[in-house]
């Protein structure tokens, strides 16, 4: 991913975690990672990881079309992704921000929240 923008491996990282793979939400999760969801709910990385290897959340069946794409580099090392989302099974429109940390060489989403909108 060396060749692609920053905007761009942000991006990649964002539909990989849109997945819902174990190993892509191991692998790009911090370990203090939490998100207020589009549910209200809070989740942690554990959570989080709990949930799809239980099968208690969507599957990878369920594909996303990701708009207004944007990043602010917050520091060197920190990354503010904003974006909507359109799930396409229910039509259900989520405005979504995200904190990417590179933690030792590697972008990490330290932070997540959904908030829904018509």
């Amino acid at each position: 991913m060396e060749h692609l923008s920053l905007k761009d491996q942000i991006l990649y990282l964002e539909k990989q975690l849109m997945t819902y793979d174990y190993n892509e939400l191991n692998e790009h999760l911090a370990d203090d990672f939490f998100e207020y969801g589009s549910s209200g709910n809070i989740f942690d990385k554990n959570a989080q990881l709990d949930a799809v290897r239980d099968d208690k959340t969507v599957t990878n069946s369920i594909k996303y079309t990701v708009t207004e794409f944007n990043i602010k580099l917050l520091a060197s090392d920190v990354v503010l992704a904003t974006y909507c989302s359109l799930r396409h099974n229910d039509s259900k429109l989520v405005l979504r921000s995200s904190v990417w940390k590179n933690i030792q060489g590697k972008w990490q989403m330290i932070f997540h929240q959904g908030t829904p909108t018509k």
